[in-house]
């Protein structure tokens, strides 16, 4: 498998030079001798890396210093229950949603497990082809949380604003676009996300938290569901996914070092997602973008075909001409690119030039 063809949107592709660096620290690392798969997470050596993660982070991103940066396992999915048992359970209040697709409704339906959880807009009426304006939320100041996801993967749909009210607490799941462009972190009071897309490979989550909002959270919780405790234990509170961080460490580095930074990261991905719909839009009789030309997302493009054959044929002959993981979603089918950070601005042209091809031959 090409791993410069790779358009899948989750594990997603990883930057070659990251790659090549982390095939050697397989075999040995040169600092140790050893291999990261068998190094011992109370090493100086991660302890290291850890820290670079963390203040590579905060530099791309710009993190004030009254933020929290922990690296956690359980993916999105086990944040989804942590966020409402830290800052719902036990609580008078109420947690706020937005659900605008497949990942945000998972979120909402861990809530309602830990308290009262209310849905302030729900995009299921149009098949999750929008997502809301600020006049379409129902939002109350009381809220103990605004919960959101910023990148929707599944549909194709990302937000381009920022929601809320000043007085809530805003927490965003930007699982699918962060490190993909620069971000406002003093908007918001937590921010997590799983790094099989952006930022490195699965294993990990990043978790950004604002140091008030910690305050906060529920203190009879299971030490290993309390963020106060990972926080404490500086992400080493029981063994991490050394290798996955080691990892993200490396992909930090490609984004400081040889892209430059997050705007332009974000100028580059603005042109892989044009380059594409470009293509699609030549004929929407038959390729049919599922998101709404606004809310279309820059990280994944989610269509369809006239009929399941072409979709199958088109599956089919992408993996003959070396592009692969272009299949969509189980939940809604069809077909889908995604277009993270390590996917070249050169493989985005290769295959818009493909798409505009495949529509030649059989549109």
């Amino acid at each position: 498998m090409s791993n410069t063809m790779n358009f899948s949107a989750g594990p997603g592709a990883l930057p070659i030079e990251v790659l090549l660096e982390a095939s050697k620290a397989v075999e040995a690392l040169p600092e140790t001798g050893i291999s990261v798969l068998c190094m011992s997470h109370r090493s100086d050596w991660f302890r290291d890396v850890i820290d670079e993660a963390e203040n590579n982070l905060r530099k791309l991103l710009d993190i004030p210093d009254n933020y929290h940066v922990i690296f956690m396992q359980g993916g999105s999915s086990l944040q989804f229950s942590m966020l409402p048992m830290n800052f719902l359970r036990g609580t008078n209040r109420h947690a706020e949603y937005i659900v605008s697709g497949y990942w945000s409704a998972k979120a909402f339906r861990e809530g309602q497990f830990e308290g009262e959880a209310k849905v302030v807009w729900d995009g299921e009426e149009t098949g999750y082809t929008r997502l809301p304006s600020l006049n379409d939320l129902d939002l109350s100041p009381d809220a103990t949380y605004l919960h959101y996801v910023s990148n929707e993967t599944v549909e194709g749909l990302e937000f381009t604003w920022i929601p809320g009210l000043n007085d809530v607490p805003l927490v965003c799941d930007m699982s699918s676009n962060l490190l993909a462009s620069p971000v406002a972190i003093d908007k918001y009071a937590f921010i997590y996300a799983h790094a099989q897309k952006n930022l490195g490979p699965s294993g990990v989550a990043v978790c950004i938290l604002k140091d008030e909002f910690v305050k906060r959270a529920n203190s009879t919780l299971a030490s290993m569901l309390d963020y106060r405790m990972h926080i404490q234990a500086k992400s080493i509170f029981n063994t991490p996914p050394v290798f996955s961080i080691y990892v993200l460490m490396l992909v930090t580095r490609w984004l400081r070092d040889k892209i430059g930074g997050l705007a332009a990261m974000g100028a580059i991905n603005r042109r892989k997602a044009d380059l594409i719909y470009g293509a699609l839009d030549t004929d929407a009789g038959f390729y049919r973008v599922h998101g709404q030309r606004p809310f279309r997302s820059t990280m994944n493009i989610v269509f369809r075909l006239p009929n399941p054959s072409l979709e199958k044929l088109f599956l089919e002959e992408s993996q003959r001409e070396g592009f692969h993981g272009l299949e969509g979603h189980r939940s809604i089918g069809g077909l889908r690119v995604s277009l993270y950070n390590a996917v070249s601005l050169d493989a985005a042209k290769a295959l818009s030039t493909w798409i505009v091809e495949f529509l030649r031959q059989h549109g």
